[in-house]
C-alpha cells in the first residue's frame, strides 16, 4: 500500500510534467478502471471456482439487482471525478504536497462519518484532525518550489482540483470502503499499520520530489509534514474501551477485603 500511494504520485506527476505530448487524463483513468475490473474478476473466478460459476454470480448480484447496480453508480461517478481531478492537481503541484494535503481526506471522511452516519469520534481524534488541518496549513503557507520543472504551472487550480478530489475521495470512501489493496491492508492489519503506511508514502514521495523534480524543502513544509504524520498515527489509535471499567472501591470494602486477607 505504502508503494502504490508514493508510486502512484511520483508517476503521475513525473509524467504530467517532464515535456512531451501529454496524454488525455480521462484515457488514462479508464484503462485504470478496466485494469481494476479485470483484477476483481479474476479473484471473483478464483472464489467461484469456475468461468460458470462467476458469470452465475455476476448474473445475480448485478444484472438482477437494478437498484444494488444503481447504488454503486453513485461512488463509480463520484471515483471518476476524484481521479480526473487528482491527475489535474498532480499537473500543477509537486508529488510530495499533493501527499501531505490529500490527507485531509482524513477529516473530510471524519466529518462525513459524524453526519451522515451519526457515528462519534473520540477527543483524540477530534485533536488529530485540527492537527492534521494545521500542518496542511503549514505546507500550503510557503510551498515548496522545484528547480527541474520547466513548465507553467498554477497553484491554485492545483489546489482546488486537489480539494475536490478530497472531498469526493472522503464521500467514496465511505460508500465503498476504498480500493482493493486498502481492503487487505485493514483485514490483515489495522488502522495503526494504515497510518504508517500512509506517513510512509508522504517521505517516499519527498525523497522522490527532492531527486527527480528538485524540490526545495522549506521549514514549514518539514513541519507541517510531520504534524501531518503524528496527526495521522493519533487519529488511527483504537478507542479505550471505558464499558468494562469497574466501579471503584468504597473504603468499607477496601477494610473487609483487607480483613478477609
Amino acid at each position: 500500500m505504502t508503494l502504490v500511494a508514493a508510486t502512484y504520485t511520483v508517476t503521475l506527476r513525473y509524467t504530467r510534467t517532464m515535456g512531451g505530448e501529454l496524454y488525455f487524463s480521462t484515457t488514462a483513468v479508464c484503462i485504470t478502471e478496466v485494469m481494476k475490473l479485470c483484477i476483481s474478476m479474476s479473484i471473483l473466478a478464483k472464489e467461484t471456482r469456475s468461468l460458470r460459476g462467476m458469470m452465475a454470480s455476476l448474473r445475480d448480484n448485478v444484472l438482477r439487482s437494478p437498484k444494488e447496480m444503481l447504488k454503486l453508480s453513485v461512488p463509480s461517478l463520484v471515483y471518476a471525478i476524484q481521479n480526473n481531478m487528482a491527475f489535474l492537481a498532480l499537473s500543477n503541484l509537486d508529488a510530495a504536497v499533493y501527499q501531505v494535503t490529500y490527507q485531509l481526506k482524513i477529516p473530510c471522511t471524519a466529518l462525513c462519518t459524524v453526519l451522515m452516519l451519526h457515528r462519534s469520534l473520540s477527543k483524540l481524534q477530534w485533536i488529530s484532525v485540527f492537527m492534521l488541518c494545521g500542518g496542511v496549513t503549514l505546507v500550503q503557507w510557503n510551498p515548496a518550489e522545484t528547480t527541474k520543472v520547466q513548465l507553467e504551472q498554477n497553484p491554485v487550480i492545483g489546489f482546488v482540483a486537489l480539494t475536490i478530489a478530497v472531498l469526493c475521495s472522503g464521500f467514496a470512501v465511505l460508500a465503498s470502503m476504498g480500493g482493493l489493496y486498502t481492503s487487505v491492508v485493514v483485514k490483515y492489519t489495522d488502522n495503526i499499520m494504515k497510518g504508517f503506511s500512509a506517513a510512509a508514502a508522504i517521505v517516499l514521495s519527498t525523497v522522490a520530489s527532492v531527486m527527480l523534480f528538485g524540490l526545495q524543502i522549506t521549514l514549514t513544509f518539514i513541519l507541517g509534514t510531520l504534524l501531518v504524520c503524528i496527526s495521522i498515527y493519533l487519529y488511527g489509535l483504537p478507542k479505550q474501551d471505558t464499558t468494562q471499567i469497574q466501579p471503584a472501591e468504597s473504603d468499607q470494602s477496601v477494610k473487609e477485603r483487607l480483613i478477609t486477607v
